[in-house]
């Protein structure tokens, strides 16, 4: 390859892979990999054997809420890590107070300060929630769709219509979801757990489908949120999007109840989650309870870790940077041996851009190229020290970290 190339990282650590190799990328693709680039690249970057991997991926984050955590009490957050779970839904009817507070011209600084995060941590693609219910009404998804154009090109954000109050408690939440999905939202949220009744948990999911197939989009809903053995909402979703011949595009997350589902259940339920092709995201850090990763991903489910929340009601830090989830996650999971841990990569970077409908991603030929470029040489090191990567590519071209700074100030 002899003609320039637009960037040329040099000596890098691949996964997997001995040795040391140059990546070259022309065009916002990845052109090259191999031992020695002979091209010269518009930027040049020395990796110095630091590890090359694809780009961080957060495949759920409460976006709408960050920072609001000073703004409120602590009793949402004990009620929600409290003993058992068992108060989780008193903890989003607390939760939801600051809502009434919500105005757009607030939320976006927030906003911009955790997609500022994101960034500067290798974070290029996060799913995003935003409720939509009559204190939120449409607050935090215009805040949501305007960070998104703003970030354009630098962290990709999909915007969910999240009815966090219920479909069928909250009457007029789902008129709102359809207004929020005509203003632009990109993915249809629901929480159908938190309803009354084993019908109305059917009519949720049921009324998120009917709204996705409208307008063609995915799916995500968080379910069996709470120490309850009897939450089974996770089952209706996967037979929802079986019927509904939805494949690939609906996402459980958080499904803790499961942590307290018996054996033969829980094996019942992965079938049915490779049948529907349903990923589900697990944030172990955020709560006393989490889904049974181990064994899912030993029935060939796939997973993946999310951050959830940062300085809200539900969980008082976080700063978008997933190998801190990941290090995190393998402590609350016992994820520890070195094949453990090259999963827990895996479920922030390859497994979550699969979770969220990621075509073109992968640090191969050809893919649009989202790397990061870390600081240390291997995936053990990484998850040790969580650091910022030393370089940040996203489509294609190096995140300028002074130009994120000044959106992220403006």
């Amino acid at each position: 390859m002899d003609t320039q190339l637009d960037i040329v990282i040099r000596g890098a650590a691949l996964r997997g892979q001995a040795g040391r190799f140059d990546i070259g990328i022309r065009e916002g693709k990845i052109a090259a990999i191999s031992e020695k680039i002979e091209a010269k690249g518009a930027t040049e970057i020395d990796a110095a054997g630091g590890l090359v991997t694809e780009s961080f991926v957060n495949t759920h984050l409460h976006l709408c809420k960050v920072y609001t955590l000073a703004m409120m009490d602590e009793e949402a957050l004990k009620s929600y890590h409290g003993e058992g779970m068992g108060k989780a839904m008193n903890a989003i009817e607390l939760a939801a107070r600051v809502k009434e507070k919500y105005d757009e011209r607030w939320i976006i600084k927030n906003v911009r300060r955790a997609l500022g995060d994101a960034a500067r941590y290798g974070c290029t693609h996060i799913r995003a929630f935003a409720d939509v219910d009559s204190k939120a009404r449409m607050e935090g998804v215009k805040a949501l769709i305007r960070a998104r154009e703003e970030f354009k090109g630098i962290v990709d954000v999909q915007v969910v219509a999240f009815a966090q109050d219920g479909i069928v408690r909250e009457p007029g939440a789902a008129d709102l979801v359809r207004q929020a999905m005509q203003l632009g939202a990109d993915v249809v949220g629901g929480i159908p757990w938190i309803e009354y009744t084993e019908a109305d948990i059917a009519e949720h999911v049921r009324v998120c489908f009917d709204i996705a197939k409208e307008f063609d989009k995915d799916v995500s809903m968080l379910v069996d949120d709470a120490g309850d053995p009897g939450l089974r909402s996770i089952e209706v979703m996967a037979l929802e999007t079986i019927k509904r011949g939805w494949y690939g595009r609906s996402l459980a997350h958080h499904a803790r109840a499961m942590s307290m589902y018996h054996k033969p259940y829980l094996q019942k339920l992965a079938y049915l989650l490779k049948k529907a092709q349903m990923g589900v995201v697990s944030d172990p850090h955020t709560g006393p309870l989490h889904a049974r990763v181990r064994e899912l991903l030993e029935e060939g489910v796939l997973v993946c870790l999310g951050q959830d929340d940062i300085s809200d009601a539900y969980y008082p830090f976080g700063r978008n940077n997933m190998l801190e989830v990941a290090f995190l996650g393998s402590h609350m999971l016992w994820f520890t041996t070195a094949s453990d841990m090259e999963v827990l990569y895996d479920m922030v970077t390859t497994r979550a851009a699969q979770c969220i409908g990621l075509k073109d991603y992968g640090l191969q030929v050809g893919k649009t190229a989202h790397l990061v470029v870390l600081q240390q040489p291997n995936v053990l090191e990484a998850l040790r020290y969580h650091e910022a990567p030393l370089a940040v590519i996203s489509h294609g071209k190096l995140v300028d970290q002074k130009k994120v700074a000044e959106i992220v100030n403006q």
